[in-house]
């Protein structure tokens, strides 16, 4: 249960980016946060953003004399992020928990034709196209602070700089606001496993799988079970497995949204999170203002992927 747990600080993305208010303490009465909060950006407003710095830093390379390629390899759709509380059951239906969407992400990196056509170059030609992308390594570094303690740091520089600029106004800034904002689940992750609310609404989850004829601890259990299946039953018999692996998520989802899962897993992180506002409401609040600038100049630059 502990390993399972740690999982939803990283997979209730929404209430890690601040997008839900409120949520209910341990004595059951709802909290009232009177101070506005950016909005967070969803999913599908964070790819778009990610597709417009691509676009900007082909556009950078391109100037400095060097063929860039963005990578729109997936559809909309399949980008679909698959966090430990999924309760989508048409997509589960159509595509499991990604297991083949994940394979072909996995092919369409192993063939990046920016890797294949930097190697073509020459030495020289090779260092300058490493400048011209990040800087090189004369490059400058960037440095934030965990919350949970360390540090961490980023090369930035020529035209990954340019685009980050251009969205975001000041790179640095959002790699230090950011830091904190997707990290502050380092100092409730303890409190959050033991929450009675969360433990009770994966207990009721698994009596429903258990129902369904899938007999698993946790959301993460069933994943594991499925790679597992998957890896047995080898390539000659993808298609089978591929199946079981629609089957078991879609009980998974439908589970999901009987036992309410993501509902109550949002309100908890949701108010372990706002027990954090007093020291870092002001550096989440700026990684959303930043997030929601880099979108509003990402709809000028890109078209959503089909």
């Amino acid at each position: 249960m502990r390993r399972v747990l740690v999982s939803l600080c990283a997979v209730v993305a929404a209430v890690t980016a601040g997008c839900a208010d409120g949520g209910d303490g341990d004595d059951g009465r709802a909290r009232q946060d009177p101070r506005p909060r950016p909005p967070a950006l969803t999913w599908q407003q964070e790819l778009r953003v990610a597709d417009a710095q691509q676009r900007l830093t082909k556009q950078c390379m391109n100037r400095q004399g060097f063929t860039y390629w963005e990578d729109r390899g997936l559809t909309l759709r399949e980008s679909r992020p698959v966090r430990y509380v999924q309760d989508d059951v048409a997509w589960a239906r159509t595509h499991g928990y990604g297991g083949r969407i994940e394979a072909k992400s996995l092919r369409v990196h192993e063939r990046n034709p920016n890797g294949t056509y930097r190697q073509s170059l020459s030495p020289s030609r090779r260092a300058a196209f490493d400048a011209a992308l990040d800087g090189g390594d004369g490059a400058r570094m960037l440095t934030a602070s965990l919350p949970g303690g360390g540090q961490t740091r980023k090369r930035v520089g020529g035209c990954t700089e340019e685009a980050e600029r251009a969205l975001y106004g000041d790179p640095a800034e959002w790699y230090r606001t950011g830091k904190i904002a997707t990290g502050l689940n380092a100092l409730y992750g303890d409190e959050l496993m033991k929450d009675r609310h969360l433990t009770a609404a994966v207990r009721a989850w698994s009596r429903c799988m258990k129902r369904a004829g899938r007999p698993h601890e946790d959301p993460q259990a069933a994943r594991d079970a499925v790679r597992a299946n998957t890896a047995r039953l080898g390539a000659a018999r993808a298609d089978e497995a591929f199946a079981a692996e629609r089957r078991t998520a879609v009980a998974d989802a439908t589970c999901a949204r009987e036992t309410s899962l993501r509902a109550v897993a949002t309100a908890r992180e949701t108010y372990y999170l706002d027990r954090l506002r007093d020291r870092f409401g002001k550096d989440i609040d700026t990684y959303r203002h930043l997030g929601r600038r880099a979108y509003d100049r990402a709809v000028r630059i890109v078209p959503e992927r089909g």
